[in-house]
């Protein structure tokens, strides 16, 4: 049996964990640099505010019709989203987290449980401990747990938040209700084709034959379609150590100074470089990026990249950082303004397991220094540790002018009861 627990417009929910003003009223919450909305209360949904609708332009209705907006606070949602996965490793200990709000659990050995009661005690678990409100979906395969997860979430009322298809007749009933393009793993472009092939729901492709399906499609779909029949063909992910690893961002706003593009550079780097060391892992190559604000169609526009190949590989900050830094000097132009940026570190090796070179090899001073640095980081938190030409003062520069306190993860911003 496989469950999918997913947090009920989770950003907007943490927010009112912490400030119950917010509880009834419409809330919507900004992306990066507060550029467009990514989270949305069921109020707001209520009032027709679009996903991904721009601030600037919905400003005036958001006022108009009271909806309170708020900028991302992504320390908050990470740590509240820490905290419910680890409440779902206490009920089984094959938890796959899918996304920052959501996790598939696996079942194996609870054949004479009853799942619905033991949803409902997830649920209140959830709710009890954090505050997020939560539904449960749970069915025999992971593709059905995600139908059944969307049943509990459309009729909160009937299911009370959990919802189990534990037979046949559950089953063909949730797939001849769901529509082709809502079903995992279907995208536009293929819900438009299986439309045109005369499947307008999950249960009539599940009629199709599965040699077309292999023949027209993918493994991928055939695995799919078998998960909705009921067999189980998709399985829980298993953690794997990343084959690239990226840190990109946009600047809160444009800017044409070399010195704060290199500083920008240096902070993606660092962070790429710790990432490397998480997973003991090394690169020989270097991916920077740098473009402008390709919205603003009448700034001068560059985009440009640089690839530095490494003579041997390496996780130090201070060789991914410096190598970085050279990169972006060469991509800059006088005269544009800039608006993203980036550092990806790709051709990962492990750190035990490399072709070694005779005369190219890493100072040997940089692997302690970086355990230090990590240890310490590890330690008081906030990446206190940092490079000369990092700023000190902040990791990630985001206009975040309507943003929360960061109520669990920084001190100053906890909560004070007066008794």
């Amino acid at each position: 049996m496989y469950a999918l627990v997913d947090c009920n417009n989770f950003y907007v929910s943490c927010e009112r964990v912490f400030n119950p003003n917010l509880q009834g009223q419409p809330v919507a919450i900004l992306s990066n640099n507060d550029g467009c909305v990514i989270s949305r209360s069921d109020e707001a949904k209520a009032l027709k505010l679009p996903m991904g609708a721009p601030i600037f332009k919905w400003e005036a209705f958001c006022k108009a019709h009271n909806i309170a907006v708020l900028s991302s606070n992504y320390p908050l949602y990470g740590d509240m989203s820490n905290r419910v996965m680890s409440i779902l490793r206490q009920f089984t200990p094959d938890v796959e987290v899918y996304s920052i709000d959501e996790a598939f659990l696996q079942f194996k050995g609870f054949q004479y449980y009853d799942f619905n009661d033991y949803g409902t005690q997830m649920r209140r678990r959830i709710l009890k401990w954090t505050g997020i409100p939560t539904c449960v979906g749970m069915a025999p395969t992971k593709a059905l747990s995600k139908v059944a997860n969307k049943i509990a979430r459309k009729f909160p009322n009937e299911t009370n938040g959990v919802y189990v298809i534990n037979s046949e007749a559950k089953r063909i009933k949730a797939l001849k209700w769901l529509k082709i393009e809502d079903v995992w793993g279907i995208g536009y472009r293929l819900a438009k084709r299986l439309t045109a092939k005369g499947c307008k729901t999950a249960y009539d492709f599940t009629q199709l034959p599965d040699s077309w399906v292999f023949k027209n499609l993918s493994i991928k779909e055939l695995r799919l379609k078998k998960d909705l029949e009921g067999i189980a063909s998709i399985q829980l992910d298993e953690v794997t150590n990343k084959k690239a690893i990226a840190t990109t961002r946009s600047f809160d706003y444009t800017y044409d100074n070399l010195d704060y593009i290199k500083e920008r550079i240096a902070t993606f780097a660092a962070s790429c470089a710790e990432k490397l060391r998480k997973q003991q892992s090394s690169c020989y190559m270097i991916l920077v990026t740098l473009s402008s604000d390709r919205h603003k169609k009448t700034a001068v526009q560059h985009r440009g990249s640089q690839t530095i190949h490494l003579a041997c590989p390496t996780n130090s900050t201070l060789v991914i950082s410096k190598e970085a830094v050279k990169a972006v000097t060469r991509i800059f132009r006088k005269g544009v303004k800039y608006k993203r940026a980036g550092v990806v570190v790709m051709g990962l090796v492990p750190n035990d397991n490399y072709q070694l070179q005779l005369f190219a090899h890493e100072n040997p001073k940089h692997k302690p220094l970086m355990r230090a640095i990590d240890g310490l980081n590890n330690k008081y938190r906030d990446n206190k540790v940092k490079l000369g030409n990092q700023d000190l003062e902040q990791t990630w520069k985001m206009r975040q002018e309507r943003l929360s306190p960061k109520y669990t993860t920084n001190i100053n911003d906890i909560i004070k009861i007066t008794c």
